[in-house]
């Protein structure tokens, strides 16, 4: 079943925090959903699906239905990390389709920031029953010495450079000086990502993702729904998911499963890269957006470094523009799940909404791209492509 056309995203909100020392978690998801129902011109009784992940205290949806007293007649809790969202509103846009519910809630929150969650620099403490867990945890492998690694494979196979990485972060602080709530606002230039300290070669603090308090929400409904109220429409056409994994030692450290889940979204959207005007792609570090620009097909594999050089990522200047919030570089990166953020953005940049120095003009097809869990071992991709009607 397509659901190209079968629902609609009509309520769409991030909370404006980063750091929330004064708010539980669940106080977070209770806040952004209201934001998106209020957003959406909705109440609480018009939900009938919640679908939320990993970050959600409690078992599944349960404790967080009992919370915010809904009274849904279909749940998901789909967790791939940071692709969850995208892949949680694949499930309700189809879930819809099916007839399983009408009007279907998504929240994302966390307080890393608050709880002092070094998540980048130190090894997580994981379930020692994970079949990977006593072959991986020994070495110490981290986010950031995992995605240095992946960085380091593609610079050797392809000739990327540093300074091609730096234009990535160039790009997201050139549209976060816009945004009043992202974390860091300053612009820099390539000789200052260079010039920041290293982390886990050849990843610098400059190339790596903030860490914030917050969440976001969504609300997807029926076509008919969505054109009763009076709000821009976005229209889900595409959508795609999977995981990446070791394949038994067959391991390419270069590019991810967006290749899979990209070439599901455009299959199912009829559209192809270069039909996109607007690109929210997940930047837990710069070189997660350039192997993602790659796999969904931008530019060919290995060419990353020079597509995303010079400025092409900029709103007004480059091909292709690509997270106008600042993202997660610059922007926030609440309960270290990007994923949901991406698809806000693209909301906004889809109804005219974003910022006025980054809006794209004639903006009616965006892609939303996350990736969940460690680049370099396993992690959940999905992809998302939505149209303005």
């Amino acid at each position: 079943m397509s659901l190209h056309g079968k629902a609609y995203i009509v309520g769409a909100y991030e909370h404006p925090t980063r750091k929330a020392p004064d708010k539980s978690v669940a106080q977070l998801h209770a806040e952004v959903a209201r934001g998106a129902l209020e957003d959406a011109g909705l109440t609480k009784d018009d939900i009938d699906g919640y679908f939320c992940s990993g970050d959600a205290p409690g078992m599944g949806p349960t404790s967080m239905i009992d919370y915010m007293n809904l009274r849904p007649k279909h749940v998901d809790s789909t967790d791939i990390g940071g692709a969850s969202y995208l892949a949680l509103v694949n499930h309700a846009a189809r879930a819809i389709a099916e007839g399983k519910c009408n009007v279907a809630l998504i929240t994302l929150a966390g307080r890393p920031r608050s709880e002092g969650m070094a998540t980048g620099t130190t090894p997580r403490m994981r379930n020692p029953s994970q079949p990977d867990v006593q072959w991986e945890y020994p070495y110490g492998i981290a986010n950031v010495n995992g995605y240095a690694m992946c960085a380091m494979r593609h610079m050797h196979q392809y000739g990327t450079t540093s300074e091609q990485l730096a234009w990535i972060k160039v790009a997201a602080s050139q549209h976060a000086q816009h945004n009043a709530h992202a974390m860091l606002r300053e612009v820099v230039t390539v000789e200052d990502v260079l010039a920041s300290p290293m982390v886990a070669d050849p990843l610098r603090r400059l190339d790596c993702c903030v860490i914030s308090d917050g969440g976001g929400a969504l609300i997807v409904a029926r076509p008919e729904i969505a054109r009763s109220i009076n709000r821009p429409l976005v229209k889900i056409i595409g959508a795609g998911e999977t995981v990446k994994h070791q394949a038994g030692g067959v391991i390419d450290l270069t590019y991810s499963g967006a290749v899979w889940s990209g070439a599901a979204a455009f299959a199912e959207a009829k559209v192809t890269p270069a039909d996109i005007k607007y690109a929210s792609i997940y930047d837990s570090f710069t070189i997660t957006v350039l192997i993602q620009l790659e796999d969904l097909g931008f530019c060919a594999k290995g060419e990353g470094g020079k597509f995303v050089a010079d400025g092409n990522l900029i709103s007004g200047v480059g091909k292709l523009p690509c997270n106008t919030d600042g993202g997660g570089l610059c922007n926030n990166h609440p309960a270290n799940r990007g994923g949901m953020t991406k698809i806000i953005e693209a909301v906004r940049q889809l109804r005219g909404e974003a910022h006025p120095a980054v809006q794209v003009p004639n903006c009616n097809l965006a892609l939303a791209q996350g990736t969940g869990g460690m680049l370099a071992t396993r992690h959940g991709s999905a992809t998302l492509i939505m149209e303005r009607e």
